[in-house]
This record gives structure tokens, C-alpha cells and sequence, in this order.
């Protein structure tokens, strides 16, 4: 569905997830997580099947109980795309969604237990072949444990402690002769999230999962993750990546593949330039960049057809075929109308009711 552009990512070990293999000289996969019930199968299945649709690459789900363990073999059984366990509290769990099929088991070093929890699991991903993702968050530290209250450390200390939480995990890991694994190192603030990271990478050769947590609402949670995965990316560090936004999952993974695009990592979908119009302004440019996108965006097939397409939709011929020349074809709008121009060339004009249709026939071309 994507094109994409390979470079060299920093981590020189690769791991396979399902179909897909992370890390080395592989593109930057797109990772979402559900937000149903896991054990209402039928209703995650439903989410994923969706996701997929809207590009989804490698999809996780919350891993509560034991029921929605088992559930996970009925889900597998209808989706296309690898699928992550997200494991807390009980080893046991994982144990379970291996049995089950899972294509990656996603482990906390802070509350999964003992090393003993640990080598059961490893011993059962090296039977299944099945990868480990190593998830430290900076809420949920065992450093934390000790202390009553906020530390009043500097975000270098908050990213070695990351650091050193996750070495010591992938130790244990590497002890017991288990290297398929990736490691996330998330903050909810993108200094301590960069820092971690940039730390880890010159440590290890281990893909990095990267994103930050609890990054908040669309608007500001997608600025703060395309500053945060902006400086790792154009680092080469990350492996996967996903937007975790209070949103619907949808749109994570639209958010995270446009900071994909902008740094010309990967390609999907159009690029639509759009102007924030002003008192020239005669039609509806928002509405149409809007009524655009949700057109392309819910249909697979447009979706590639549109991929590496430059298109514009200004609000006057001032700014019109001029600024959008870069542009493969766009429309500069007049009174109820608008010029449709392609490279920057005038050609004729179209009502404003026949925008889109315009422009969705000249995808297909």
C-alpha cells in the first residue's frame, strides 16, 4: 500500500514480528493499539480490520485477564496484520497469548515480576518464535519504588534511569540466549523520551519502539510527538513507531505516518497543501481540504492511487498557481468557483460543487 524510502536506521539488529522484519535497513513501520474490550473479540476484530484499512502495520491490544488471552486466537484468526500482546502484572498472561498465536509480546521490566517470570516467558517466545518488546515508561520505574513522591531529578537522570532500567532487562535477555527483542523507552515529556533513547541507541544494537506516552490530545499531542520523534527519526533511531494520541486510533496512525512523510521516511496517501485562507477568500477551503481527505483516506484504493501526489486547494488565484506550483494539480478558488491549474499552469475553470470529483478523477488518471 506504501511506498517507501529504505535509509539506514541505527539499530544493526533486525527482529521479525509476524510478516514484517523491524530494525536494520527496513522502513519504519506503523504501530496503533486498540482501545476495545480484547475479550469482546468480535469488536476488536472489527477495530483491527479498520486500522488495517487506514494503514495500520503492526496492531497491540491490552491483555487485562486471563479471558482476554484466549481471545486472542479468534482474533488472529481474522485479521492480516501482526499482532501485539500487552502484558502487565501477570507472566502468565503472556504464557497464555503465545499458546494463542500472539506475534510479539510487549513485557513492563517494572511490574512483570521476578527474572523467573521472565525466563518463562523468553523460554516460551524462543519455542514459538516469538519476539519481546522490553516497555519502560518513566511512570512506572522500579527506581520509583523507593522514593514517595516526585524525584527532583534533572530529564538527563530521568533518561539514564530509562536507560539502565532497560539495559538491565535486555541483559537478562541476552543471558539467556534471547536477542529477537525491541526495546521503547517512553515519557510523556519528549526531552526525557529523546534523551533515553539517543542513550540507548550508542549502547545497543537492539530497534527501538519509539513514541511518547500519554501525549494528549490530537492537536497537542501530535506537536509534541512530531518535535519528540522528528529528532530521533532523522537520527535513524526508531524501528516502529506509534502516535499515542486520546483519539480515536485512526487517526494515530494518520498522525504518525504524515511525520513519516514530512521527513520523507515513508510515503501514503497525498501530500495536500492547503492555504489558512483570509479576507480574499470566497469559498470553502476548509471544507473541501476536509471532505477531500476523508474521502481518500476511507478507501483503500485511493489511498494507493493518491500516494506521492502533490495536491493544492488555495483560496484566491493571488496565492493560487503561484505558491502551489510544486504542486502535480490543485485548484485556486474565485467566487463559487475556482481555477483548476496543473504545475502551476492555468487550464480552466470548475465550479466549486465539481471540486472534488475534479480532483478525485485525476487521482485515478
Amino acid at each position: 500500500m506504501t511506498k517507501t524510502q529504505s535509509l539506514i536506521r541505527q539499530s544493526k539488529r533486525q527482529v521479525k514480528v509476524g510478516s514484517l522484519t523491524l530494525g536494520g535497513k527496513n522502513p519504519v513501520r506503523v504501530q496503533a493499539m486498540c482501545n476495545t474490550d480484547t475479550r469482546n473479540a468480535q469488536a476488536t476484530i472489527k477495530q483491527i480490520l479498520a486500522l488495517e484499512a487506514a494503514g495500520c502495520e503492526i496492531n497491540r491490544i491490552a491483555v487485562p485477564d486471563m479471558d482476554a488471552a484466549k481471545a486472542i486466537g479468534k482474533i488472529k484468526r481474522k485479521i492480516h496484520t501482526p499482532l501485539v500482546a500487552d502484558i502487565h502484572f501477570d507472566y502468565k498472561l503472556a504464557l497464555e497469548a503465545i499458546k494463542q498465536g500472539i506475534d510479539k509480546i510487549r513485557i513492563n521490566p517494572g511490574n512483570i515480576g521476578g527474572a523467573d517470570n521472565v525466563r518463562a516467558v523468553v523460554s516460551a517466545c524462543k519455542d514459538a518464535l516469538v519476539p519481546i518488546r522490553i516497555g519502560v515508561n518513566a511512570g512506572s520505574l522500579k527506581a520509583l519504588k523507593t522514593f514517595n513522591g516526585k524525584p527532583n531529578w534533572s530529564d538527563k537522570k530521568w533518561a539514564e534511569v530509562m536507560v539502565n532500567e532497560a539495559l538491565a532487562q535486555a541483559e537478562l535477555l541476552e543471558k539467556l540466549n534471547f536477542k529477537q527483542y525491541l526495546v521503547s523507552l517512553k515519557s510523556d515529556n519528549l526531552n526525557r523520551t529523546v534523551l533515553a533513547c539517543e542513550m540507548f541507541a550508542k549502547v545497543s544494537p537492539a530497534p527501538q519502539h519509539i513514541g511518547l506516552t500519554e501525549a494528549g490530545s490530537f492537536l497537542a499531542g501530535t506537536v509534541k510527538s512530531s518535535i519528540a520523534m522528528s529528532r530521533l527519526l532523522a537520527q535513524g533511531i526508531g524501528a516502529t513507531v506509534r502516535i499515542s494520541l486520546t483519539e480515536d486510533p485512526k487517526m494515530q496512525v494518520r498522525a504518525a505516518y504524515e511525520i513519516l512523510k514530512a521527513l520523507k521516511l515513508r510515503q501514503f496517501g497525498p501530500e495536500i497543501i492547503s492555504c489558512p485562507t483570509c479576507g480574499r477568500t470566497q469559498v470553502d477551503v476548509a471544507g473541501t481540504v476536509k471532505a477531500l481527505e476523508e474521502k481518500i483516506y476511507s478507501d483503500k484504493n485511493l489511498i494507493k492511487l493518491a500516494t506521492g501526489k502533490k495536491i493544492a486547494v488555495m483560496g484566491c488565484v493571488v496565492n493560487g498557481p503561484g505558491e502551489a506550483r510544486d504542486a502535480d494539480f490543485g485548484i485556486a478558488g474565485g467566487i463559487g468557483e475556482g481555477l483548476w491549474f496543473e504545475k502551476g499552469e492555468i487550464k480552466n475553470k470548475i465550479p466549486q460543487k465539481l471540486w472534488i470529483k475534479k480532483i478525485i478523477e485525476e487521482i485515478k488518471k
